[in-house]
């Protein structure tokens, strides 16, 4: 309910023409776990997150839409409050042995290197694997979201 009220006061904003060219929307949060959640959060509101990426598993099951680019999306802390409206600006997949360092920069986690990123996106990886009972490789494919910030909290 928050996040519908917080995405309609950003488009009410908007001029219609270009609100009606908005047809895909979400509300949720980054990450598996309420402190990294709301760290990711702040992240992106603070321009440090522009990028994600999840297993392309989960989109190939069926178990979440392929993101999109024009998709928006109300991020969310842990508990749903509304942080930042985010568009997502470009799809793209890789295995996880090919993720650039530019990539774990945008990411904005950790110390922004493409070793630390390694580090703790491997970790996050395995466990999402061995919940589902796959095995974590390198070679897991991942779907790569890049965005922007168009809607502050406070605003």
């Amino acid at each position: 309910m928050r996040s519908q009220a917080f995405l309609e006061g950003y488009l009410k904003t908007l001029p219609a023409a270009e609100r009606e060219g908005f047809t895909s929307f979400s509300a949720e949060y980054f990450c598996a776990e309420e402190e990294a959640a709301n760290t990711c959060a702040e992240l992106v509101r603070n321009g440090v997150k522009l990028a994600t990426c999840s297993l392309k598993y989960w989109y190939a099951s069926g178990g979440l839409p392929m993101p999109r680019v024009g998709h928006l999306m109300v991020v969310t802390t842990w508990a749903g409050h509304p942080s930042t409206i985010i568009r997502v600006n470009q799809v793209t997949e890789c295995r996880f042995r090919d993720v650039t360092a530019e990539f774990a920069y945008a990411e904005g986690e950790g110390d922004r290197s493409l070793e630390s990123w390694r580090r703790g996106h491997r970790a996050f990886f395995e466990k999402e694997c061995e919940g589902i009972g796959m095995a974590f490789t390198e070679d897991l494919m991942l779907v790569q979201e890049s965005f922007h910030v168009v809607w502050p909290a406070g605003c």
